[in-house]
């Protein structure tokens, strides 16, 4: 299936909330647990506030879809959060992203890293960050100077300061996770 037709396409499931176009085929998402779902509002939530803070001129969109630049007429990724500064739109996905965030659950694991890969090809992304949903840590991906990817993601473990150049934003790690089971040890 091509884009056009994926974005023209009705799949007759209403329980499916959100599909994805991977090489072609269209896949459901399965939602999230409430964990996920925490997780993924705090932190929408730390990096909305903190662009309306610094009068940054870009937004968060949770569930955003994004177009890896590496066929392009046949996939259409969906993370759980992505910020761009491109002005808001009705288009299906979101233009320029600039940091994309996946919550990484076991269920979805290899799932997950196949779309990291993809977000890599695509030219405004500068930083890619993974977050646990089963404890407090992260991985980040920030595209080198040279315009390259790291060999491997800088690990952030639950005692420290998580930097997000993109956004000249610092938080402890620990605030993704202040509403969660995980928090409370």
């Amino acid at each position: 299936m091509t884009l056009a037709e994926f974005f023209a396409w009705d799949p007759g499931d209403p329980s499916v909330r959100h599909w994805q176009l991977i090489d072609g085929e269209p896949v459901a998402m399965a939602p999230g647990s409430s964990t996920h779902g925490a997780i993924q509002a705090e932190i929408a939530r730390l990096l909305g506030n903190h662009l309306v803070a610094t009068h940054w001129p870009c937004h968060v969109v949770s569930e955003g879809g994004v177009i890896p630049r590496v066929r392009h007429d046949r996939n259409y990724r969906i993370p759980d959060l992505v910020v761009t500064c491109s002005p808001p739109s009705n288009a299906p996905m979101v233009s320029d992203p600039v940091l994309i965030v996946e919550i990484l659950s076991p269920s979805n694991e290899v799932e997950t890293w196949a779309n990291i890969w993809a977000y890599t090809t695509i030219p405004s992304v500068a930083e890619i960050l993974i977050v646990s949903s089963t404890k407090i840590e992260a991985e980040l991906l920030r595209r080198n100077a040279d315009g390259t990817w790291p060999e491997d993601p800088e690990q952030i473990s639950s005692a420290a300061a998580l930097h997000l150049e993109s956004l000249s934003f610092e938080t402890p790690l620990a605030a993704f996770y202040r509403t969660t089971s995980l928090a409370r040890g």
